[in-house]
């Protein structure tokens, strides 16, 4: 057999369903034993055993066919096919999204299925599985291979194509080749797998751990507090107040048991790092997944697009921006608060996936939770809420040091937008929010006002922080729990919906 030529592959031929679980099933039957094949195959690769061949695994794939324009409840923001045509998506990782392939599954056959006979289509791809994709959560196989062998690998596995992982799907921009089916998903399975590996890396946590809802914060302060207040949950005990989560999750995977709670296997994996890592994540674990998760993104809106370009791929319920901004108003105090209902975008990291003129519109069920947040825990309501929160728009910059800048073209630029309030990160997170089709939302805290002569200093900095750390965090968690309470249907708005849309959420 040549060298170049792949190896007897596990293949499955497609099968059709008409039963959710069971097309689950199937997926599953397919990736484990493509998974086990490469698995397989480079532990005797490693072991120095002659393989002699191209090793080849690949992913499995889902298709619909309709043949009738789709009249699905129009109430609907995803489940649905845009017409007719034949809609397909490899997918990966069926341990980790069970309940998420399943939802899916079961909209389109509610959809679909009654009035055109739709089934689901299930089988083998010819996308191949990069081999770095197939290890398991605590393999470290590639270390242990000399140099002269890991080069070998590359002939003898698939790696990753980077041609196979754009956004084209997502930004609008993909047009499929003649005879090729539409899109069924934004994400392929290697984009997919990419970004898990890319969280493992820079969260310092394993995918498995993200919640449904997601808090970002570009000060440790916040952190520090979501640890504390994450330990005191944990010390609960199983029914007491409103309490329904079950673990605390820590970089390293260092995993705490709500009280009564027994540790399950994979906790015996958790190791503390010796540094942390580049955006540190953590997670308050509920057991039907929809807790929430925060993640210390740093400065920047580099920081914030990487994070969430990977995040994205979870196919999270919300996330918020929770931080601190420059007033832009000589109205506003110290510690009051910024809700965003709009953005001028000079952060510059989006331009050529999201064009400047695509407007990010406030979305109405984020807005009237996050107010009603900071009503419910400031205990303000009317006039003196207003005293305390201002909404309008935020100006996210990727100059740290706008001020600096000669003649005052920002500050120009800033009061023609109406600008309230500054940062660096907020745009980014909600124009990505808006680019992925996940619900976002900006609550920021006035920290300093450098037009005004109130810039930070250390002193003043330390005490702000400590008066209004707190209270700010656990606004932002009371909104995602109101969002929780308000159900994914209603969550995921049509407004984040083009023309012709993915009919997975």
């Amino acid at each position: 057999m040549s060298p170049n030529r792949p190896s007897n592959r596990p293949f499955i031929a497609p099968v059709q369903f008409d039963d959710p679980e069971a097309a689950f099933d199937q997926v599953l039957a397919i990736y484990d034993a493509n998974i086990a094949h490469l698995r397989d195959a480079m532990k005797r690769f490693v072991a120095g055993e002659d393989v002699g061949e191209h090793v080849r695994a690949c992913y499995p794939f889902v298709r619909v066919h309709t043949d009738t324009v789709a009249r699905a409840d129009s109430r609907l923001a995803f489940g649905f096919v845009a017409g007719p045509g034949t809609y397909e998506t490899t997918v990966t990782r069926p341990d980790l999204f069970k309940r998420y392939y399943i939802q899916q599954f079961k909209l389109l056959l509610q959809n679909h299925g009654h009035r055109q006979q739709v089934r689901i289509e299930v089988g083998t791809s010819a996308q191949p599985i990069p081999i770095h994709f197939s290890f398991a959560e605590h393999e470290h196989i590639e270390g242990s291979l000399t140099p002269d062998r890991r080069m070998l690998m590359r002939d003898v596995f698939d790696l990753p194509n980077l041609a196979a992982m754009d956004d084209g799907i997502a930004n609008g921009t993909h047009e499929p080749a003649m005879g090729e089916a539409q899109p069924l998903a934004l994400f392929t399975a290697p984009r997919v797998d990419y970004s898990l590996q890319r969280l493992r890396h820079y969260t310092g946590t394993s995918c498995e751990h993200f919640q449904k809802f997601v808090l970002f914060t570009n000060y440790q302060f916040y952190i520090d507090e979501f640890i504390k207040l994450g330990h005191e949950l944990m010390n609960q005990a199983m029914g007491e107040g409103d309490n329904e989560y079950i673990a605390f999750v820590e970089p390293g995977n260092m995993v705490t048991r709500r009280v009564g709670q027994a540790a399950e296997p994979g906790d015996a994996y958790g190791t503390q790092p010796p540094r942390l890592p580049q955006m540190p994540g953590y997670h308050l674990i509920r057991a039907d997944g929809s807790g929430i998760s925060m993640v210390n993104i740093g400065v920047g809106p580099a920081n914030a697009k990487t994070i969430t370009d990977h995040i994205a791929v979870l196919r999270p319920h919300c996330w918020l921006m929770l931080g601190h901004c420059a007033g832009l108003r000589n109205t506003q105090e110290l510690g009051d608060y910024v809700l965003a209902h709009g953005y001028v975008r000079e952060d510059h990291v989006l331009d050529e996936d999201l064009p400047l003129w695509v407007p990010i519109p406030p979305l109405a069920e984020v807005q009237v939770a996050i107010e009603a947040a900071v009503a419910e825990v400031t205990q303000l309501t009317g006039h003196d809420l207003k005293r305390v929160m201002r909404t309008g728009t935020v100006a996210s910059t990727d100059n740290r040091n706008w001020e600096l800048l000669p003649q005052r073209t920002p500050e120009r630029r800033f009061s023609q937008s109406r600008a309230i309030a500054l940062d660096m990160e907020s745009a980014t997170i909600a124009a990505n929010g808006f680019r992925f089709r996940v619900p976002y939302g900006t609550l920021l805290c006035v920290s300093d006002k450098p037009m005004h002569g109130e810039i930070k200093l250390p002193g003043m900095a330390n005490q702000f922080y400590r008066d209004r750390v707190d209270q700010h965090l656990r606004i932002g968690m009371k909104a995602l729990e109101m969002l929780r309470n308000l159900g994914v249907d209603k969550l995921h708005s049509r407004k984040l919906r083009s023309f012709t849309e993915v009919a997975f959420q």
